[in-house]
């Protein structure tokens, strides 16, 4: 997968009537910090921005942020958007190292879930999370990460440890211990399937009596 390159130049003029300026003239605010270096007050063409924020590795993969022409690596931190208008109000970047490992969320991918024998058999999948948090150095992080549920059973609840993590990449929550193994998915019974079969249950111990 191709890394992603924001565009941006350094700015000066700072402050709430700066950055609404920008805005008027077609542009986003931003800031990048992190990595033991100052803050830097960034300007972003917003048409450039639009073009990237509907992408989902925007949002969980290591970007290339390129400044006056210097590039370097980091995370997107928060966006900041209009309450009601298309357009991206601020962004914040986070810097990144090569040598140190980075806490991240990352998208979960769901495969197989309608052909799935369970669901092909009346189960109904319950997403109980749609991201998972990781720890790996930059270099590790995944766009996505997997989960088959392919030969998942109806009544079956996959967690955490069911799911085979990119190497390098480590679940924050496992390793604060085998109780914070979190469910992720399950698959259950249709309502209308279980009152049947408890229907049918009743009737047959009526005919027993």
């Amino acid at each position: 997968m191709s890394v992603i390159t924001l565009v941006a130049t350094s700015r000066t003029d700072l402050g709430k009537g700066a950055s609404r300026r920008l805005r008027h003239t077609d542009q986003t605010p931003g800031v990048v910090y992190g990595a033991g270096k100052d803050p830097v007050s960034l300007t972003f063409e917003h048409k450039e921005l639009m073009k990237v924020e509907g992408i989902e590795a925007f949002y969980s993969s290591v970007l290339s942020l390129e400044i006056d022409g210097v590039a370097e690596q980091v995370l997107l931190k928060d966006i900041q958007r209009h309450s009601f208008k298309e357009r991206i109000q601020h962004l914040d970047l986070l810097r990144v190292d090569a040598t140190q490992a980075i806490t991240t969320t990352v998208p979960l991918h769901y495969l197989n879930e309608e052909t799935a024998e369970a669901v092909k058999n009346g189960g109904v999948v319950a997403h109980l999370a749609n991201e998972l948090e990781v720890t790996c150095l930059p270099a590790d992080l995944p766009a996505f990460i997997e989960v088959d549920i392919a030969n998942v059973e109806i009544g079956q609840t996959v967690h955490i440890s069911d799911v085979a993590l990119p190497k390098g990449v480590e679940s924050v929550e496992l390793n604060k211990g085998e109780e914070h193994d979190l469910p992720l998915l399950a698959i259950t019974v249709k309502k209308a399937a279980a009152v049947e079969e408890e229907t049918e249950e009743a009737t047959e111990a009526d005919a027993a009596e």
